[in-house]
């Protein structure tokens, strides 16, 4: 977590956790080990992880949330989508605001966003009610959704800090009371102790199900247009991704498991034949 302070307070939350099995296999092939995806630079000399903090240092954030493991391009078309969309949170009180993308396929891994009516605008963006989210989806399910323009969901969420915690003591109440108990204890000598204490067994929950589904209606979504976003939770979207933006993947090729052939290079074989 980082704050900047210039005019407010402004803070980051980066989404670093998990263990990248989806592309285990891959990341094996490629450095003879395995390494959450998060931490592994997959084209030029930054890490996931190390994008996502530098994007996470923009000076227009109450505070917003990102996950380390998805990539986008260009990254200050993105920032201005944020920060249009930390201004609706600003003026939709008690809101969390999402961003939300287009589909440009049927992508079952994916969560999906089935918008309502737009309620207000965030600089020419419109900002939309949420009807439901459908995650993870069947084929036919997901066709309906992109049918009825629904949006995938980049987690990549903004909201004022009493907006999260009011929404964590409504839908993880028994969670909330470990964080109070460390609250207390913040500064003082117990501070380790206790923290050690609620995370020894502190119940897993699911942010997308256990409270974003919960409270729809506490939700709103602002589409992310003109900027790639994509969730390399597999090799085919990393391949895919660098191949859209032109450039060179910072890893071998052949751990890719498939070919890869640049954007450029398709142009000049296609000019040659």
């Amino acid at each position: 977590m980082k704050q900047v302070n210039n005019n407010r307070a402004l803070w980051s939350i980066v989404l670093a956790g998990g263990e990248g099995t989806r592309i285990g296999s891959f990341v094996q092939r490629w450095l003879g080990k395995q390494r959450p995806k998060q931490f592994c630079t997959f084209v030029g000399t930054r890490s996931l992880l190390q994008h996502t903090l530098d994007r996470a240092r923009a000076p227009h954030a109450t505070v917003v949330i990102y996950p380390s493991d998805h990539f986008v391009f260009p990254e200050e078309k993105f920032l201005d989508h944020v920060h249009h969309a930390v201004l609706a949170a600003e003026r939709l009180k008690h809101r969390i605001v999402l961003l939300g993308v287009a589909p440009d396929r049927l992508e079952l891994d994916y969560g999906w966003i089935l918008p309502g009516a737009r309620l207000a605008h965030s600089g020419k963006r419109p900002v939309k009610s949420v009807r439901r989210f459908l995650e993870k989806p069947t084929a036919p399910q997901a066709d309906e959704a992109l049918s009825n323009n629904a949006l995938w969901n980049t987690m990549v969420m903004t909201a004022t800090v009493d907006t999260f915690w009011d929404l964590g003591r409504q839908c993880f109440p028994g969670l909330m009371e470990r964080f109070d108990r460390l609250g207390s204890a913040i500064g003082t000598p117990e501070e380790a102790r206790i923290l050690d204490l609620i995370y020894r067994d502190m119940p897993v929950k699911n942010f997308s199900a256990d409270l974003l589904q919960q409270v729809p209606d506490r939700v709103v979504v602002t589409e992310l247009t003109d900027t790639l976003w994509s969730d390399w939770g597999r090799p085919e979207r990393i391949a895919e991704a660098l191949r859209r933006i032109d450039r060179i993947p910072a890893f071998p090729l052949n751990a890719l498991g498939r070919p890869f052939t640049p954007i450029s290079e398709t142009h000049l074989l296609t000019a040659e034949a």
